[in-house]
């Protein structure tokens, strides 16, 4: 700890460490100290004399988290207990401990990149789902001020298969590009893949595309990324996600200045999403003018430089050369808008 604290530049202040994992000394020193936050690094090692159970079992994790919640509540004592995750990212070991505990935080992130998210998925005091967003630096984990910079790549020029999304994040609206590659399959049965969604949901999007638009993956290996290492569960994606693999199968690119958003239905119709307001404005602060949402989403007051691109639906209509057949979105005053290339 001395030598990260060093290699941090950290003040040399009084930092109390003690190597302690019964918990009989560890709440002595609590209750003699009484410090504003104490944390427990991790609650698996610790045991309590009471119990016969090796540290780490089912009965040691329960009482230990239990005794230390209960001192905290006492004394006021914000205790932060560090626990074990397995190789999925899930505490180890049943989920006593976030049933005993008033928070649950989870600290995720790709191994190849520089940023984590910290996500909160219980809290007793405000809102779950929550993500703060760091950057790992020489000097330690500092706050990203722009989370939605860092989902975002910089191409030169637009690139197929290539599609911006607005997603929400607790209350926080972020911007997320999602990618998406089809490619012809030479095994039996093509490949579906999703990194960051779900791979159920991905399979609907493309009988809800084969049904309604007339595009058939049948023959296609899709694969689907949300850029960045985010995981979105929200249907919130569907709209950008088929978008993203239509523009990929017709090598068509999207326009740099669209996002899109928005709940697709089996029946083929294009649902409204919760918060669109906070998506419109979040997308005006870096630049994007060309939104592609339901109308109740649409601002009651006009941005300015915006073009708007109302969508109800998904139809299927040849083109006018009779050559191809061509995937449009439909409006709901009937104007047909191509969900690949420009529009006016």
């Amino acid at each position: 700890m001395a030598l990260r604290a060093r290699r941090l530049g950290l003040p040399e202040t009084h930092l109390p460490v003690l190597p302690e994992i019964r918990l009989e000394a560890i709440l002595a020193q609590l209750a003699e100290m009484k410090p504003e936050v104490a944390v427990i690094d991790s609650i698996q090692t610790v045991y309590s004399e009471a119990l016969t159970s090796a540290p780490g079992s089912v009965a040691q994790v329960r009482e230990c988290a239990a005794q230390l919640t209960r001192h905290a509540k006492q004394t006021g004592t914000a205790i932060i207990l560090v626990g074990h995750v397995t190789k999925e990212g899930a505490i180890a070991g049943p989920r006593v401990l976030e049933h005993i505990v008033d928070t649950v935080l989870y600290f995720e992130g790709d191994t190849g990149s520089s940023f984590r998210l910290v996500r909160a998925f219980k809290n007793r005091f405000g809102a779950v789902n929550e993500i703060g967003v760091f950057a790992m630096t020489e000097k330690g984990l500092k706050g990203v001020s722009n989370p939605s910079a860092i989902f975002l790549s910089r191409h030169g020029e637009p690139v197929p298969g290539s599609c911006v999304l607005v997603t929400q994040e607790g209350t926080r609206p972020l911007l997320v590009e999602i990618q998406a590659l089809v490619d012809a399959s030479h095994a039996p049965s093509p490949r579906r893949l999703s990194v960051g969604l779900e791979q159920n949901r991905l399979a609907m999007l493309l009988a809800v595309l084969h049904r309604h638009a007339g595009i058939a993956c049948f023959d296609q290996d899709v694969f689907v990324n949300a850029v960045g290492g985010v995981k979105i569960s929200e249907p919130a994606a569907d709209l950008a996600v088929l978008a993203a693999i239509v523009s990929s199968l017709r090598s068509q690119p999207l326009p740099d200045k669209l996002v899109m958003f928005g709940e697709v239905g089996l029946a083929g119709e294009i649902r409204p999403v919760q918060r669109g307001q906070e998506r419109l404005k979040e997308a005006a602060k870096l630049g994007f003018t060309q939104p592609s949402c339901r109308p109740p989403t649409s601002p009651s007051r006009k941005l300015p430089g915006w073009r708007f691109m109302r969508c109800s639906g998904w139809t299927r209509r040849s083109d006018c050369s009779g050559t191809a057949e061509r995937t449009e979105v439909s409006s709901p005053s009937g104007r047909r808008l191509p969900c690949c290339g420009r529009t006016s």
